[in-house]
C-alpha cells in the first residue's frame, strides 16, 4: 500500500477529532457511524469541493495553494501552531539549513555562553529533535542523573548523545522522573510531529520517530494521533532519586542565529534557601557556585 504522505494523515486525524456539535455542522440530522466530521463536512466548511479535498485526504494531491490550506485550517479549527504545520507540510522549498538537517548539530556560540552564564539554574541546550547537546551540572543532574556528565559531547559519535524522547520512553529510569508522564509523553512526540513538516528531509529524525513507534506503543499511539504543538513554558512535576518530589518550572529560549536550537532553563519551586538544588548535586560530589 502506497504512503499516503503526511498531509493525508495530518488532516484525517484533524477531521477525526473534531466533533460536529463544536461546528455549524451540529443538527443537521446526519447518522454517524464515527465519531468527527465527514469529508464533504470539511469541504463545505472550507469552500472546496469534495473530489479535491478526498483527494488531499488519499495522498493523491500532496500539493495545495496557501489559500486553501488557510481555509481547511479554518474548517478544522486548527491552533496557530497546527496551521503552521499544516502550511510546513506542502512546502517543496527547503532552505539550507533543512538540506542540511540530518548531520550532527554543534552547539550554538551563543547557545554555549548563555549556558555558561547560568550556573545556579538547572539548563540544558536542546537541538531540533530534542537532542542535548550540552547541559551545566545541575541540568545534567536533574534530568538525567544515571548517564554520564559527558554525554552529550558525542559530536564525533551523535547517536551517543541523550536523547529526550528516547530517554521519556524506553529508559525506565528517565520515565520513573516523572509524575504526569503521559503528558510529558504527549508534549514530546506533538513537538516532534511539529519539527517533522519542518524538516521533512531529515533522515535521523525519520529514524528515531520509525524506532520509536516500533519499540513503544505508547508513542506509537501518540503520533498517530496527529496532534501537533509547541511548548515554550510550563511546569514538570518530578520525583527525583536525590531531591524527591519537585516541582519544576521551565522556559525555553530560541536562539537567533539557529532557531531550532534552544536552551532550556528550569527552576525548582519552593526552594527558597537551595536545599532541593543542592541535592542534586550530591551524588555528583559536585557544588554550587558561591
Amino acid at each position: 500500500m502506497n504512503d499516503p504522505g503526511d498531509l493525508a494523515v495530518f488532516l484525517r486525524a484533524k477531521r477525526a477529532a473534531l466533533s460536529p456539535e463544536a461546528t455549524p455542522m451540529n443538527g443537521f440530522g446526519v447518522r454517524r457511524r464515527v465519531p468527527g466530521l465527514r469529508r464533504e463536512e470539511v469541504a463545505q466548511l472550507a469552500g472546496v469541493s469534495v473530489t479535491y479535498y478526498t483527494r488531499l485526504e488519499q495522498g493523491h494531491s500532496r500539493r495545495a495553494s496557501d489559500e486553501v490550506l488557510l481555509a481547511l485550517a479554518r474548517a478544522l479549527q486548527l491552533s496557530v501552531t497546527e496551521t503552521e504545520h499544516l502550511l510546513d507540510l506542502t512546502r517543496t522549498s527547503r532552505t539550507p539549513t533543512a538540506d542540511a538537517a540530518s548531520g550532527p548539530e554543534t552547539v550554538s556560540p551563543n547557545a554555549r555562553t548563555l549556558l555558561a552564564l547560568v550556573s545556579e539554574r538547572p539548563a540544558v541546550i536542546l537541538g531540533r529533535r530534542n537532542d542535548v547537546l550540552a547541559w551545566n551540572e545541575l541540568g545534567h543532574a536533574l534530568i538525567a542523573p544515571h548517564l554520564p556528565a559527558d554525554a552529550p559531547d558525542g559530536l564525533d559519535a551523535p547517536d551517543i548523545r541523550p536523547s529526550l524522547p528516547r530517554l521519556l520512553f524506553l529508559d525506565p529510569q528517565a520515565r520513573a522522573l516523572y509524575r504526569d508522564w503521559g503528558q510529558e509523553a504527549a508534549d514530546y512526540v506533538a513537538y516532534l510531529r511539529l519539527i517533522s513538516g519542518k524538516y521533512p528531509d531529515d533522515e535521523a529524525l525519520t529514524r528515531m520517530v520509525g524506532e520509536l513507534c516500533v519499540r513503544d506503543d505508547a508513542f506509537a499511539a501518540l503520533w498517530a494521533s496527529g496532534r501537533v504543538g509547541e511548548c515554550v513554558a510550563g511546569t514538570k512535576r518530578m520525583i527525583h532519586p536525590h531531591a524527591g518530589e519537585i516541582t519544576v518550572d521551565f522556559q525555553l529560549w530560541a536562539q537567533a542565529d539557529r532557531p531550532d536550537q534552544r536552551i532550556e532553563i528550569y527552576e525548582l519551586r519552593d526552594d527558597p534557601d537551595g536545599t532541593r538544588t543542592r541535592a542534586l548535586l550530591d551524588s555528583r560530589g559536585a557544588h554550587l557556585p558561591e
